[in-house]
């Protein structure tokens, strides 16, 4: 059977790509926004994957022009839908908000067929991602430095939680560690798991423009999902996972410029230095230690400190999944 998605449409064993269109610039033209149809040559389930979300986290953007040229149709059994860059405007200008409403558009979904310009595209996205039976939801940490995590948003109470964890599992051999924490109301890993569907947020690091390693742990873990979840006919990789259900944020005491003392990714234990504020000249001001065990898990980029600044996250409540 042929499937379409916006302009979009591919036979059984077969790959095409088009727009969807969701609305007009404000010069009045329309816009629509790229997406990929890979009709697998078998039936199977049903895979959606969007990137660019947030318009200058590009490592998903970077994952799919590596993905999507290495998946033969004619080996496929099921159907991916794709949609390449989800903020239009946001992307447009490498800023973080969709520009138009000043919106972060991971916080409009399930969005609103006549809503704002997000609600809109969140919506129209959102109606093609029901469809599937897996929904990853690609994302980095902004422009800060993160490690490479996947993260569960539907919250530990949630009927089809255990499903999201094992998403997480399979997507996450390539990251390595997961972040369980419910989300914000708004988010697609949130939304995704309420209309029944298994859904991650996958944060591949964090960087401006890409970060060619964590674009590649964003490969491993699509084609793994491929493989367990039988769209692909080989056997998926299952490694053990740092999972964390906690995040503590660390702000700067006073101003200055910010000398950490961890590395990301690195074991934490309560009261270990986190990081130093020195003057220009390279004289101490303060040393801020971690309040609880944990991992080191983000960092602002940028050296420089005013007082209550975010400087450093900690993953906490540490477990292996």
């Amino acid at each position: 059977m042929t499937t379409t998605l916006g302009t979009a449409s591919a036979s059984p064993g077969e790959v095409d790509t088009g727009r969807l269109e969701v609305g007009e610039t404000r010069d009045g033209s329309p816009f629509g926004l790229p997406v990929a149809v890979i009709n697998g040559a078998r039936p199977g389930k049903t895979l959606y994957i969007q990137a660019a979300s947030d318009g200058d986290e590009l490592n998903g953007v970077g994952v799919l022009t590596r993905v999507v040229p290495r998946i033969d149709p004619a080996e496929l059994a099921g159907t991916i839908y794709i949609v390449g860059i989800v903020n239009y405007h946001a992307f447009q200008v490498a800023e973080h908000r969709n520009p138009i409403d000043h919106t972060k558009m991971n916080r409009a979904y399930p969005g609103e067929e006549s809503g704002t310009s997000s609600e809109r595209i969140a919506h129209a996205t959102f109606e093609v991602a029901k469809e599937a039976d897996l929904i990853l939801d690609l994302h980095q940490g902004s422009t800060s430095r993160m490690i490479d995590e996947v993260r569960i948003r539907c919250g530990r109470r949630h009927r089809i939680h255990k499903e999201c964890v094992e998403l997480a599992r399979v997507f996450g051999v390539g990251c390595g560690h997961v972040l369980d924490q419910k989300g914000p109301d708004g988010q697609l890993a949130r939304a995704g798991p309420d209309e029944g569907i298994p859904t991650i947020d996958p944060e591949l690091g964090g960087c401006v423009g890409w970060d060619h390693e964590s674009i590649e742990k964003g490969v491993t873990g699509v084609f793994n999902v491929l493989r367990h979840y039988d769209f692909l006919e080989s056997d998926a990789d299952i490694v053990p996972l740092e999972r964390a259900a906690g995040f503590d944020q660390y702000g700067a005491p006073c101003g200055g410029l910010v000398d950490y003392r961890a590395d990301l990714g690195e074991r934490i234990q309560s009261g270990d230095p986190l990081f130093e504020i020195i003057t220009p000249f390279g004289e101490s001001k303060t040393t801020v230690t971690a309040d609880t065990d944990g991992i080191f898990w983000r960092t602002r980029r940028l050296p420089q400190v005013a007082t209550g600044e975010y400087v450093c996250s900690v993953g906490t409540d540490i477990d292996t999944i």
